[in-house]
């Protein structure tokens, strides 16, 4: 798992859920932040194992996940960036909202963030 870019925490538990801070396409174990690919996609495919890191560390999974946002800096990466979704969730999936922004940090180019319902007893 990278290490947070700000200053906040990687993810939070709240009763039984667990929040995720938005994860981007880094590369694990860097010594400077390193995008794992140049396009959309690509770097959705590596934040989504970035989450699933951090979900672990928080002690939940992917089929836990309930509700997502996905952050893209342009909104024509959409399709390609469903295809990876279609790969990493099973059904059924977490609801989503996309959303276009004009800017990412580190140039990332899409970045998301996931909520898990994962009761602890």
């Amino acid at each position: 798992m990278s290490a947070p870019v700000g200053p906040y925490s990687p993810w939070r538990r709240a009763g039984d859920l667990v929040v995720i801070s938005g994860q981007l396409g880094l590369l694990p174990g860097q010594d400077t932040p390193t995008m794992a690919d140049a396009t959309a996609a690509g770097q959705l495919r590596q934040a989504l194992e970035n989450a699933r890191a951090v979900l672990a560390e928080a002690g939940a999974t992917f089929d836990q996940v309930v509700k997502a946002t996905l952050f893209l800096l342009d909104m024509d990466d959409f399709a390609p960036c469903n295809e990876v979704w279609v790969e990493a969730f099973t059904v059924p999936r977490p609801t989503r909202s996309a959303v276009a922004v004009a800017q990412l940090p580190l140039g990332a180019r899409a970045e998301v963030e996931l909520w898990a319902y994962a009761p602890t007893h």
